[in-house]
């Protein structure tokens, strides 16, 4: 026996509005998504994310910028593992230009330390490509909005020429070293190599 027009076991279909409805629903979530992640992706706070990324994937710099402006590679006199005292080696080269020249980015990286004290008196680490980690030391001072997190490109303030830390009495200059995974190295060969 049928029954007319009563309910049945089989369940209610959508009606094609409601279908549509939920369709639109769906295509202005996705629309607003697509918006919040374009602007995201331009905000200053995903710098570093996307900085770390490329860091992390690049290879060692093959050429690096001068990190004391007005100074020509030639001018440097390669120190590298020279020695200093009776116990250790020279870890860098020192570039020596008048007090307060400006100290600049050798490379793309991020600011990991701003600190004061030990032989390198005021300094400035950055971390470069392959997570080599660049060391700006003896620094009169920091550029003023310098911070520790900050995204940095060649030609960036870090701050000025000194002779904080061991370096007090002498000629400023900046001391500029590099610690890749097997130690320090000499930057110099890099610094002359960017014509």
């Amino acid at each position: 026996m049928t029954q007319p027009n009563g309910p049945s076991d089989s369940p209610a279909t959508p009606s094609l509005a409601r279908r549509l409805r939920q369709a639109l629903v769906r295509l202005l979530v996705l629309a607003v998504l697509a918006v919040a992640a374009a602007w995201a992706w331009k905000q200053p706070w995903l710098d570093r994310p996307r900085m770390m990324w490329t860091l992390w994937r690049s290879p060692p710099p093959a050429a690096l910028a001068m990190p004391v402006q007005g100074v020509q590679a030639g001018r440097v006199a390669d120190t590298f593992g020279a020695p200093r005292g009776s116990d250790r080696q020279h870890a860098g080269v020192d570039i020596f230009a008048p007090r307060g020249t400006a100290v600049v980015a050798a490379t793309s990286g991020i600011v990991s330390s701003i600190r004061e004290g030990g032989l390198g008196g005021r300094q400035v680490w950055v971390l470069g490509p392959a997570l080599e980690r660049h060391y700006y030391a003896h620094l009169d001072d920091w550029a003023p909005e310098l911070r520790v997190g900050q995204v940095v490109n060649p030609g960036d303030r870090l701050g000025s020429v000194g002779d904080t830390g061991n370096a007090k009495g002498t000629p400023p200059h900046l001391h500029y070293g590099i610690y890749g995974s097997q130690g320090a190295y000499d930057p110099l060969p890099l610094l002359r190599n960017s014509r």
